[in-house]
């Protein structure tokens, strides 16, 4: 990737360009992190409520990109917190669960947009930087409603810790159904 395709060039950037990003599913954080210190961020990271919490006290960043649900609670408490100490701050919360309540919720405290896992660099980019009178472009090329549902279905069987059984009873679906969605690849 060439500076030439960021949407955003990074001399377009704020001033202050501190970005936390909290989420448990580290392999994600550790991409999206890679990826937005690209786009000219100064990134930290935290896998959990407590560690997000503990950075923004620390030093309240000016953007935040935090996940739903976190091992050790919730992640609007973040928002929350990141709100009070410093209300500039431009957040975004990242979900695989979502819906309405919580995209309302989120944004009561403070978020400026909610977008589902898992969101690319560029989508985060767009609404960390949206004019903060206007939402971020819809994504050129979303995801079919196959690859969400296949998506979800792997993040279950994940946290499943990749047990067939569990996963199909949480999803409420047969067993053997599953196994043939998990054996066959991912869908475009």
């Amino acid at each position: 990737m060439t500076e030439d395709d960021l949407t955003f060039k990074p001399d377009e950037l704020p001033e202050d360009r501190t970005l936390i990003l909290v989420d448990d599913d580290r392999a994600f954080v550790t991409r999206l992190a890679r990826a937005m210190e690209l786009r000219g961020f100064q990134v930290r990271l935290a896998h959990s409520v407590a560690e997000g919490l503990s950075l923004i006290r620390q030093a309240p960043p000016a953007f935040a990109v935090v996940d739903m649900r976190l091992e050790d609670g919730n992640g609007l408490d973040v928002i929350g917190e990141l709100s009070k100490l410093r209300p500039d701050a431009r957040a975004v919360v990242l979900t695989g669960y979502g819906n309405i309540a919580t995209a309302v919720s989120a944004v009561k405290l403070g978020a400026v947009d909610y977008l589902a896992k898992p969101a690319d660099a560029d989508d985060v980019t767009d609404s960390l930087l949206a004019p903060g009178d206007s939402k971020a472009a819809p994504p050129e090329n979303p995801m079919s409603a196959d690859r969400v549902r296949w998506e979800h279905i792997q993040r279950v069987y994940e946290l499943c810790n990749r047990n067939v059984s569990e996963t199909a009873r949480r999803l409420n679906m047969h067993r053997r159904t599953l196994q043939r969605i998990l054996a066959k690849r991912a869908p475009k």
